[in-house]
């Protein structure tokens, strides 16, 4: 008779598993909790310790680390030395070992309990997955319940071959290596601020993507948390590497302003577009007019719903991706007859982001890690006015919107908004007059008047000339982080011109 192993923290359709196993010849044996649900719902099952010959002690910490068990498991059937060790010591084979981890993810999210965070790590769990897995030419291993209804067909079929326990084995160590991880950075974070001598960065396969970046590279999704996988549903096409990359700033962007219509158009990850109005049709059409050549083509993040109305007049020029709280079934009808556009939902009533408290960035041979970037929620609020003039409200919303717009752009950045709309912006130069003044010459071109427009830059203007081409094109506020040597001569210029600047002491560089 086969014998499977049984022990597990998540006990969704155990029961079950346990039945249909029984069914396919296996002998069960458990432990603690999972051999009271098993024998509570009428099926036989071993207690641990009548294999083991040895109770649990020390409140459950030991019950599993045993030769019977370990043995069981990892001794070759192929050898015979093995075997007969084995027969020697009344040592009976696992060829089944189903277990999953004590809950440290959810026990460190209930409380900061210490003591009880150190009682959720496994320790048994572990050792019997990794000796399972060690010994997968004998020995199934499972570590997801959604996995049992594909072991049982397995078993069902007659297929339970080399391949398939080696794919087995592979997803265990996965299992075994992300538990782990998440244990040593949760104490590096409790410890070391986050930054211990190595820093595992986890995340779980949601889908491949057609290719990288360019057709020659391999590329895939992978998630925290299940954010795509609870929030994130593909309505339309197939979102490619750079499409992922392109919504998540696009998103940010647009869902930055809590519940308030706003759209943002991205091409190839910055911005060239955005407004906030009344309803999400004007938010479009204001957004639009900032740079419709670079949104031929881009991708539109829409804070709230796309209903029929909204997807006609977006269905007007090419677009590349559109991803909303919500999109209607009549606005999928809309832009059913368009092959190349791709629609995606994230969240519901309104776009959802995730809270990340941790960014990195690869670099050749190695990646910078980093505390998460973002604009607090008063930062604008308290930024420090620095000249004799006062924004009116007005243009203090319109400094807001261009602050944190601005510290989503690649630097070296500036951004103009007036009347909640993006007008200009300038990204990814060198130099931050030639950024003011690329934005401007584009603005120019849209015939777009940027007078009394608020004016972000994401980092301190070094010079005066910043300020003297702003009041040029008749920009009125003024917002950056300040900290120049230069300072008192940007002021001063700021008062010559009878402009509102606004220091917010922080800077937010995104290279």
């Amino acid at each position: 008779m086969k014998r499977a192993l049984l022990s597990v923290s998540d006990k969704s359709n155990i029961v079950e598993f346990a039945r249909s196993l029984v069914g396919h010849g296996f002998e069960i044996v458990s432990t603690g909790g999972t051999y009271k649900m098993l024998r509570d719902n009428g099926v036989e099952a071993i207690e641990i310790d009548e294999v083991t010959k040895f109770p649990e002690m020390f409140d459950g910490r030991v019950k599993t680390l045993n030769p019977y068990i370990h043995g069981g498991i990892l001794h070759r059937r192929d050898l015979e030395s093995h075997v007969e060790t084995a027969k020697e010591h009344n040592i009976v084979g696992i060829d089944l070992v189903c277990v999953n981890l004590y809950p440290f993810k959810a026990t460190i999210d209930r409380t900061d309990d210490f003591d009880e965070i150190i009682e959720n790590i496994d320790i048994g769990g572990p050792a019997m997955v990794r000796s399972a897995a060690k010994n997968f030419n004998d020995v199934m291993i499972v570590t997801d319940p959604s996995d049992y209804s594909v072991i049982l067909d397995a078993l069902e079929q007659g297929s339970t071959t080399l391949e398939f326990r080696r794919d087995l084995m592979i997803k265990a160590y996965e299992h075994t290596a992300a538990y782990d991880s998440m244990i040593a950075n949760y104490m590096n974070s409790r410890f070391n601020e986050g930054f211990g001598e190595k820093q595992f960065v986890v995340g779980s396969k949601v889908m491949a993507t057609r290719y990288g970046e360019n057709p020659h590279q391999q590329g895939a999704l992978y998630e925290f948390d299940e954010h795509f996988s609870k929030n994130f549903t593909t309505l339309k096409g197939e979102a490619s590497f750079n499409n992922l990359n392109d919504m998540s700033g696009a998103v940010k962007i647009a869902s930055g302003f809590g519940d308030e219509n706003a759209i943002c158009i991205s091409k190839h990850g910055n911005p060239c577009g955005f407004a906030i109005r009344e309803n999400l049709f004007d938010a479009y059409v204001e957004a639009l007019k900032c740079d419709p050549v670079s949104a031929f083509g881009g991708v539109v993040a829409v804070n709230g719903v796309v209903d029929k109305a909204l997807a006609e007049k977006m269905n007007e020029i090419f677009l590349e991706v559109v991803i909303a709280g919500s999109i209607t079934k009549e606005a999928q009808e809309v832009f059913a007859a368009k092959k190349r556009i791709k629609l995606f939902e994230f969240g519901a009533d309104k776009l959802l982001t995730a809270d990340d408290k941790k960014d990195f960035k690869h670099i050749n041979g190695g990646f910078v890690y980093q505390d998460a970037d973002k604009v607090g929620d008063d930062e604008v609020k308290d930024a420090k006015l620095v000249t004799k003039r006062e924004a009116t409200t007005q243009e203090l919303k319109d400094a807001e919107i261009a602050y944190k717009v601005a510290s989503l752009t690649k630097s070296n950045c500036v951004v103009y908004v007036k009347d909640s709309a993006m007008v200009a912006v300038g990204m990814g130069m060198t130099s931050r007059v030639d950024a003011a003044r690329c934005a401007l010459r584009k603005a120019t071109e849209m015939g777009l008047d940027v007078t009394g427009s608020a004016l972000a830059s994401e980092a301190f203007f070094p010079f005066r000339d910043s300020i003297d081409a702003a009041a040029e094109a008749g920009v009125k506020t003024v917002i950056e982080p300040g900290g120049s040597i230069r300072d008192d001569e940007v002021i001063a210029a700021a008062d010559e011109h009878g402009m509102a600047l606004y220091f917010s002491e922080i800077r937010h560089f995104l290279h």
